[in-house]
């Protein structure tokens, strides 16, 4: 079923937030960057895997219920070789799916803390 307003930035977040949800992704945050003024992105959407199968499975959740929804494919995917960190652009949102490690060691949630930063069950 497609959502109307398909390319509103807070939708595509709550549909990339919706795909990690899916996948049992860990410590979900959205992190709102259009206040910043400085930002190439409107959204970051972050979580982590236990693993490198389940950091591929939550890549591919967020791609389905991008298209399934909003009929939307990501301008870049980056990082699915090795696992540890997958990056999907879809512009105005921006989807970093980490391993406990990665994720730890970029900090982006500390990096991007001048925006407004929700989190997810």
């Amino acid at each position: 079923m497609a959502v109307r307003n398909a390319n509103d930035p807070e939708i595509m977040m709550k549909m990339a937030v919706h795909g990690l949800q899916e996948k049992k992704g860990v410590d979900i945050v959205s992190i709102d960057l259009r206040q910043i003024g400085s930002s190439f992105a409107d959204f970051f959407v972050i979580c982590h895997g236990g693993s490198n199968r389940q950091i591929d499975a939550l890549a591919d959740s967020v791609e389905d219920a991008m298209f399934k929804a909003l009929k939307e494919k990501p301008r870049h995917r980056e990082g699915s070789d090795k696992s540890e960190w997958v990056l999907l652009d879809y512009y105005s949102v921006v989807v970093h799916v980490f391993s406990k490690e990665q994720r730890d060691f970029y900090g982006l949630e500390e990096l991007w803390g001048d925006g407004k930063i929700e989190r997810y069950v």
